[in-house]
């Protein structure tokens, strides 16, 4: 499925009334999930995040647009953000299946459309850009909204769509294509705007202009970071001051970096950092990746679970210090996915599986069983952590695999029950239906293919339980014996969910042969890592 993420900044924080009409504009197009909607009082600006497939994305977008036309006067508009027209900017951003080109094509044809269809100027930003300055927002956006008539006047201030006319009410749009944005403001204890922006113009890729009494520029320092833009300002319903930053890319400047920069710059200047918040969504590795950082500062080398790094890393940043951050409201991964099954209640679960209904069943319980296996060696590689320490690189290397693993599988127990009542109504189907052999044996398919990527992983276990049988805590010894003993039933009893499923195929005969004879395989070489058990526990 083609996803596209779309950011529109409108320029009202405050009027609850006309925040939520443009939520409802955006909301009734299909095929549009909005994602989360942020007003601030202080920038008088509101960010909408919402993602859908290209199209939709498009439509979207317009409407919100419109209904800030009809809704916003710029003529009456303050606010700390720095900004141009009711809606500021309105970026696209590839998520799954979509290339950058491709939201280049979408920013330009919604830019003709509001252009067209509500007279406004627009300029295109980003990579989406006619003219390579344009590519920087800060540039596009120069002289805001009031030094508007004065740009539209001027040959290299024409936008890219629309009349080169001065619209008070509304100002001008800023559309563009970006990879994914952190939105990330970190506190200060002042409530001095100058020092906030001077420790932004140390750290953003831009740098710091020095200059004369006059005004003209000297020379421009070098910033730390880059792939970053920041400013300083005073958030007076907060009461203190931040470093404001968009961090274009986390992959080049992770999260980390830019938090532990600001706190170096705060300290020059006798200033502290007291916490740090998130505007918008924020992919997941960046925090787990956080949460990596801050873990191995402490000298504490373990294998957490994806879920422990993520709240380590809300923590080590302080990102509840003024709204408690939830991660399944502010990652995209879990807005979009919902985030990984983890506190499963086993005394629930041991009821449902013992009940009549046919759901969880054995699937369900090969996954599990796999799943222990995964979770019994991130344990052992967690007691072995720091013991040998010429072993600590695999051990924890095995860890994180260990989580990963332990999560997926996890998730294949609810894939396991969801692809069982697949083929339950396929079965509901009528005898004489020319469809019901077609559906069912698709169904049978899918049913065969959740145990079957079980069973593929089982081997992966079985290794590295070997591998920490080698180098893990002596005292854990039995521990990963055990994880085997779990990877090998789940093995065994993922392979019999397998060939129970594709039994009875008559249409798709030769591709379920073909499917359970490579599940028969892996199990043999499954099979052959049970050994070695070097221990004699029976003397």
């Amino acid at each position: 499925m083609k996803l596209v993420e779309c950011v529109p900044n409108f320029s009202e924080g405050r009027n609850l009334e006309i925040i939520s009409q443009i939520k409802e504009a955006i909301s009734k197009v299909n095929e549009v999930k909005l994602l989360s909607v942020e007003p601030g009082e202080a920038t008088n600006r509101t960010v909408f995040t919402f993602v859908g497939t290209p199209e939709s994305v498009v439509e979207g977008a317009f409407r919100g647009i419109k209904k800030a036309y009809e809704l916003i006067d710029m003529s009456k508009h303050k606010g700390a953000h720095p900004r141009m027209g009711a809606c500021d900017v309105c970026p696209f951003v590839p998520l799954e299946g979509v290339t950058m080109e491709e939201c280049i094509e979408l920013a330009r044809k919604l830019g003709k459309r509001v252009a067209e269809e509500l007279n406004l100027p627009v300029y295109l930003y980003g990579e989406a850009a006619s003219v390579p300055v344009r590519k920087d927002l800060s540039y596009v956006r120069c002289g805001e909204y009031e030094g508007l008539p004065q740009k539209l006047a001027t040959p290299e201030g024409k936008p890219d769509f629309g009349p080169a006319e001065f619209n008070s009410k509304f100002g001008a749009c800023i559309i563009g294509a970006r990879p994914f944005l952190i939105a990330y403001n970190v506190n200060l204890n002042t409530k001095d705007k100058k020092l906030a922006h001077e420790i932004a113009s140390t750290i953003r890729e831009s740098g710091k202009k020095v200059k004369d009494k006059g005004g003209e520029v000297l020379a421009v320092i070098p910033g730390r970071l880059k792939a970053v833009k920041a400013v300083g300002w005073y958030i007076e319903e907060y009461g203190f001051a931040q470093v404001s930053i968009n961090l274009l890319d986390y992959t080049v400047t992770p999260l980390y970096k830019v938090f532990e920069v600001v706190k170096e710059e705060a300290e020059k200047l006798g200033l502290f950092v007291t916490g740090s918040e998130i505007v918008g969504l924020v992919p997941k590795q960046a925090l787990i990746e956080t949460g990596e950082y801050f873990i191995e500062k402490q000298k504490k080398p373990s294998a957490l679970s994806e879920m422990e790094l993520i709240e380590f890393a809300i923590l080590s940043l302080g990102l509840s210090s003024i709204k408690k951050f939830i991660p399944e409201e502010k990652i995209i991964e879990y807005r979009l996915h919902s985030r990984p099954l983890t506190g499963v209640d086993i005394g629930s679960y041991l009821d449902r599986l013992s009940s009549p209904s046919p759901v969880p069943g054995g699937g369900s319980v090969a996954a599990l069983s796999v799943a222990l296996g995964y979770a019994l060696l991130a344990m052992v590689v967690n007691l072995s952590l720091g013991k040998k320490k010429t072993q600590d690189t695999l051990l924890k290397e095995i860890g994180k695999k260990a989580q990963q693993g332990k999560d997926k599988l996890l998730e294949k127990m609810l894939k396991d029950e969801d692809a069982f009542l697949k083929v339950m109504e396929a079965y509901k189907i009528p005898r004489n239906s020319p469809e019901r052999q077609f559906s069912l044996e698709e169904a049978l398919l899918g049913a065969a293919g959740v145990p079957f990527s079980v069973l593929s992983v089982c081997k992966e276990v079985m290794e590295m339980a070997n591998q920490l049988l080698e180098y893990g805590n002596p005292n854990c010894y039995t521990d990963a014996l055990v994880a085997k003993e779990c990877a090998l039933c789940g093995a065994r009893s993922a392979f019999y969910n397998v060939k129970v499923n594709l039994e009875n195929l008559s249409l798709r005969k030769e591709e379920g042969e073909a499917l359970l004879s490579e599940a028969a395989n892996l199990l043999k070489e499954i099979e052959k890592c049970v050994y070695p058990v070097e221990r004699n526990f029976t003397s």
